[in-house]
């Protein structure tokens, strides 16, 4: 057992033994550290004032990602290296090239979100020579500039990828071998634990010890990416105690490619999740492009968008269209279920007290199969769904549907399939005369609500008229369709 959590901060090692569960990676940093450069802005990861860096060890190595300080908690920081933008320029206080470009190309004017873009275009400079714009513009999916425009942005990122100095004059690249060492020394097994007051928060030191953990604490807050639970702290202000760090647990971070699957453990983020997705599944590939900015995606797990059973997460629909399975663990054992049928209702689902999600199964669509996923929102980038359909298509050789799986978020309590125009549409000839005679069949499947994202009326009309899309798409170009983007309509 340990009672204290260990990283480095920039070039400095830090130890904390005191800790609230909820404290947030920027209040850490400007309240106790003053380093104010990392600013506040949104406090719910939509901004990127606050974007920071990240380094962990993966593989033997270490890899850098961008994160939202305000929704990430100190908690889930052990063996990291957290830089801010303070760390970026040189000692003898010199601009870091990617700060240069920003003033040579006139990227910032209030200056406000201009230490998170630099730390996005950062994190980009250190894995990517020479990007595309497109790479480019997903990298600065999660930054947000009301003043400056993003032109003037976009085109110091394609500067500084024209022309890299020696790697010692970056900080990180000069430090690297040190900084590995000594994440190595901060690694082990023990399961740490810190108590404030009341207040309780644990890291388990392996995926065993988590299912102790839980068995002993049942009704703790699992924390993985902290994605939707930092909104929980940042915006409802909710006291969770005690609070249980997963991220680190590379167990629960593999991804398994077999001859019909994928197994995806649950901490694997949106980010590493994607290259698998684009070689395999590509239409989950392009999905993944659409869920929050590049530092969400760097936070967000798939386990977690499925253990906290919102109707309308991203990842449940063409999960459940797939026909994937959830494995549960806890410390009695293990057990799988049919992905759909883990969402019982409106914040409820099929898990036991001391049970967490361990893995998803995810089957390849058959090669003569059709799969698409539609995600609807009011903007492209960075937007909380309204309504996701994902449609999995299978004809027999009359062009026939022989099998079809619908399934919707946002139409309903849960994630849920569209069973009786499934029904419908089976066995009958797939063309237009067939899907416009089934669209009344969603008025039996959705009672879908009204909130501020959609109303009601939108979102069955849009669910049928999402029907109808993927039929001319299957009919137009069938082949294709198997490469199709998720796109918004």
């Amino acid at each position: 057992m340990s009672d204290s959590i260990r990283f480095i901060l920039n070039g400095e090692d830090i130890t904390l033994s005191s800790l609230r569960p909820t404290e947030t990676l920027l209040d850490f940093l400007r309240l106790q550290r003053r380093l104010t450069g990392t600013k506040e802005g949104c406090a719910e990861g939509d901004c990127g004032a606050c974007t920071v860096l990240v380094g962990r060890l993966i593989d033997g190595g270490l890899q850098y990602e961008s994160v939202n300080a305000c929704i990430r908690f100190v908690g889930s920081l052990h063996a990291t290296h957290v830089v801010t933008v303070e760390h970026l320029a040189a000692r003898n206080g010199a601009l870091h090239p990617v700060q240069q470009a920003m003033v040579d190309c006139h990227g910032s004017q209030c200056g406000f979100c201009t230490p998170g873009f630099v730390m996005s275009l950062y994190g980009l400079w250190l894995t990517t020579e020479k990007p595309s714009r497109a790479h480019i513009e997903k990298s600065l999916q999660g930054n947000l500039c009301r003043c400056t425009g993003y032109e003037p942005i976009v085109k110091a990122a394609e500067q500084v990828s024209q022309k890299r100095p020696s790697a010692l004059f970056d900080p990180l690249e000069k430090t690297r071998a040190d900084i590995i060492a000594r994440l190595w020394a901060m690694q082990g097994g023990d399961t740490i634990t810190i108590t404030e007051g009341e207040d309780r928060l644990i890291v388990p030191g392996s995926v065993a010890a988590l299912a102790q953990v839980l068995a002993e604490e049942p009704n703790a807050t699992v924390v993985a990416g902290s994605t939707d639970v930092g909104l929980w702290v940042t915006k409802q202000m909710r006291r969770l105690n005690p609070v249980v760090f997963i991220n680190h647990l590379t167990d629960l971070q593999k991804i398994t490619v077999e001859d019909a699957g994928l197994t995806i453990g649950a901490g694997v983020s949106y980010s590493r999740a994607f290259t698998v997705m684009a070689e395999k599944i590509p239409a989950l590939a392009n999905l993944i492009d659409r869920i929050g900015g590049e530092q969400v995606r760097n936070m967000g797990t798939i386990g977690g968008n499925i253990a906290n059973g919102s109707p309308i997460g991203d990842s449940p629909p063409p999960l459940i269209a797939l026909g994937a399975t959830v494995r549960l663990r806890s410390a009695a054992g293990t057990r799988s279920l049919p992905l759909e049928d883990f969402f019982i209702d409106y914040g409820k689902q099929d898990r036991n007290p001391g049970e967490f999600v361990e893995s998803i199964y995810v089957p390849y669509p058959a090669d003569d199969a059709h799969f698409a996923v539609y995600k609807i929102t009011k903007r492209r980038d960075e937007d909380i769904t309204a309504v996701l359909g994902a449609f999995h298509l299978t004809l027999d050789d009359a062009g026939n549907v022989a099998d079809i799986r619908i399934a919707f978020g946002g139409m309903a309590a849960t994630p849920k399939c569209a069973r009786t125009v499934e029904a419908e549409l089976i066995g009958k000839p797939w063309t237009e005369a067939t899907v416009t005679a089934v669209r009344p069949a969603f008025d039996a499947d959705y009672k879908p609500l009204t909130d501020w994202r959609a109303t009601a009326e939108y979102r069955q009309l849009t669910a049928k008229n999402l029907l109808l899309r993927f039929y001319l798409e299957t009919a137009g170009a069938p082949q294709e369709l198997k490469r199709f983007a998720a796109e918004e309509v």
